[in-house]
């Protein structure tokens, strides 16, 4: 935890870049920077979507990618790092390359589908982050779709065992996307009774939930906070977002990240 007045503590987020806004790099960086620290950012791939849907991904040349992640090391004392969507088997192995030996909290957000619904991560390529990066993560957060396409099977229990046996210290499942009364999200440790919360499900379809929630996270971990209620704290945080969520292109709506912020023009 940074305590000088003239430091804030430093999160790395990887992720991709959505140019509206609303998930992504950007909502990565407003997530943390409301949270009271600084986001340092290399991104995976730029992408063209809106609220309503991914037309294209383009992924950033892996050595490229690489040098961006060293000089950040180089330059910074990282606090916490959160991985967002990657999207390419090459980028994978970049981010393990750097990564392994640098031993600092990781939150790992497995985006497989984006929030309209299209493949953000082929097969090969969500087998690879199973394999390299949960051995490196302090937390996952898939949500249940995501869980049981990692897993292989339906069964959330039996999913998120098979994720920690991969090596991740826990996993936090969100049900945001099942059709129940209300949201439970479930985390789950190695050896320990699973934790569930249950938040009121809001009506409408948001976009970049699943990013402010693990960013979130990874803004807590660095300010010092124990991983139970740096999720406590997060999943408080991004219900309140959803709540007062604006809505600003023709579907999806955003989460306002600086509800608390008043705006007093």
């Amino acid at each position: 935890m940074v305590t000088n007045k003239n430091k804030k503590p430093i999160v790395l987020i990887i992720a991709g870049h959505d140019p509206s806004g609303g998930a992504g790099i950007q909502a990565d960086i407003e997530s943390i920077a409301s949270a009271g620290c600084h986001a340092v950012t290399v991104i995976t791939s730029l992408t063209a979507q809106n609220t309503d849907k991914v037309a294209n991904i383009s992924s950033q040349d892996p050595n490229f990618f690489r040098k961006q992640i060293k000089l950040i090391f180089d330059d910074f004392n990282v606090s916490a790092c959160k991985i967002g969507m990657i999207g390419d088997v090459e980028l994978v192995d970049a981010i393990h390359n750097e990564l392994s030996d640098i031993k600092i909290p990781i939150v790992l957000d497995p985006i497989i589908n984006s929030g309209t619904g299209e493949n953000l991560s082929p097969r090969k390529t969500y087998e690879r982050i199973l394999a390299l990066l949960l051995p490196l993560t302090t937390i996952i957060t898939p949500n249940t779709l995501e869980a049981k396409i990692l897993a292989g099977t339906d069964d959330l229990k039996i999913a998120a065992d098979k994720l920690l046996s991969y090596g991740t210290k826990s996993v936090l499942i969100t049900g945001s996307h099942e059709k129940t009364d209300v949201v439970l999200n479930t985390l789950y440790k190695k050896d320990n009774l699973p934790i569930e919360y249950t938040w009121k499900r809001l009506t409408g379809s948001f976009h970049g939930s699943g990013c402010t929630l693990s960013s979130r996270i990874a803004a807590n971990i660095a300010l010092g906070n124990g991983l139970k209620n740096a999720v406590e704290d997060a999943q408080e945080y991004t219900w309140q977002t959803l709540k007062n969520g604006l809505e600003l292109g023709k579907e999806q709506i955003h989460p306002d990240r600086f509800f608390n912020i008043k705006n007093d023009i």
